[in-house]
């Protein structure tokens, strides 16, 4: 029987997935947009646990925020994401001209510069503002093409969805279970290529413990390491909306590989100053932290586990 729930759990969400990238797309941007935001403030004010994760995550990064304060980002937060799901089931109809207006990329020349040099780019970032977005414009805009890798999802049909919509906006999408993932990934970059990986949360055993927010989260271990073996520019990039249509985008100064140290103690460091680069921007644009899941070590149960 609980199979059967499963099951049919799985099919729904699949069902409700397809109807937006079938629907939601075909609604008037004015409308898209109001009832998107209608959907999250009923999820808000159902104080579900995805809402309460959301509120205890944020009140490490606001750590002096009242219970009034918090409410008031887990709100705007949930408006973020929901805005984030509302403008990707719409990308795919975003003309390159509309993609290229809805961006403003700070400090390109990073990117661009380490992408001229053939050297290769690893793009990492946090679960902030629209990634979908900011990978749009990298193929669209700066018609470069990169390679991505994208969880596993349940049922397999939702997967698969995901896949076509990002290789529709131009991605090669990895699968990121197995080993195979890291070895393309590598022969992308040593070819001259990018890498854009999001990079915030890491429950597996090869996780990198790192500082974050004055607690122990894991990370993973994969861009740092991909920088070292392939020589490629490690650049940790973070995003924010800002109350316009417009969303900003920020490409951090590299992520140098150091000089001495064991191949893992040169991946603790690496790993590390990627979360403090992601923390800048989470402290400044919390509410677009769609972090609605647990990540710090002393959140998770005995064994380590996010249930």
């Amino acid at each position: 029987m609980s199979g059967t729930r499963s099951d049919l759990r799985e099919r729904l969400t699949d069902g409700l997935y397809g109807l937006g990238w079938g629907a939601v797309k075909k609604l008037p941007e004015p409308a898209a947009a109001a009832l998107f935001r209608t959907l999250a403030d009923q999820v808000w004010k159902r104080r579900g646990k995805s809402v309460l994760r959301l509120e205890s995550n944020l009140a490490r990064v606001v750590p002096h925020a009242d219970g009034a304060r918090l409410a008031e980002l887990s709100k705007a937060g949930m408006r973020s994401y929901m805005r984030y799901w509302m403008e990707s089931f719409r990308l795919p109809t975003w003309s390159p001209e509309r993609i290229k207006a809805s961006i403003d990329v700070r400090d390109a020349h990073r990117l661009t510069e380490g992408l001229d040099a053939g050297q290769g780019v690893v793009l990492a970032l946090p679960h902030l503002g629209n990634w979908d977005l900011a990978g749009a414009w990298v193929t669209t805009d700066l018609k470069v093409p990169f390679t991505t890798v994208a969880e596993r999802l349940k049922p397999e049909t939702l997967y698969d969805r995901f896949v076509a919509y990002r290789q529709g906006l131009g991605m090669e999408v990895l699968p990121h279970s197995g080993g195979a993932a890291f070895g393309t990934l590598a022969r992308r970059l040593r070819a001259g290529g990018l890498v854009c990986l999001v990079a915030d949360r890491d429950l597996s055993a090869s996780g990198v413990e790192v500082d974050f927010f004055g607690d122990t989260a894991r990370m993973p271990a994969g861009p740092a390491l991909l920088a070292q073996q392939t020589g490629a520019l490690l650049l940790p990039v973070t995003l924010w909306y800002d109350g316009t249509p417009v969303m900003g985008a920020r490409v951090h100064p590299p992520v140098a590989v150091p000089e001495t140290g064991t191949r893992a103690e040169k991946t603790s460091s690496m790993t590390q100053a990627l979360a403090d680069a992601f923390a800048t921007g989470i402290v400044e644009h919390p509410e677009d932290w769609h972090m609605l899941q647990r990540l710090w070590i002393s959140d998770l149960d005995p064994q380590g586990e996010a249930p």
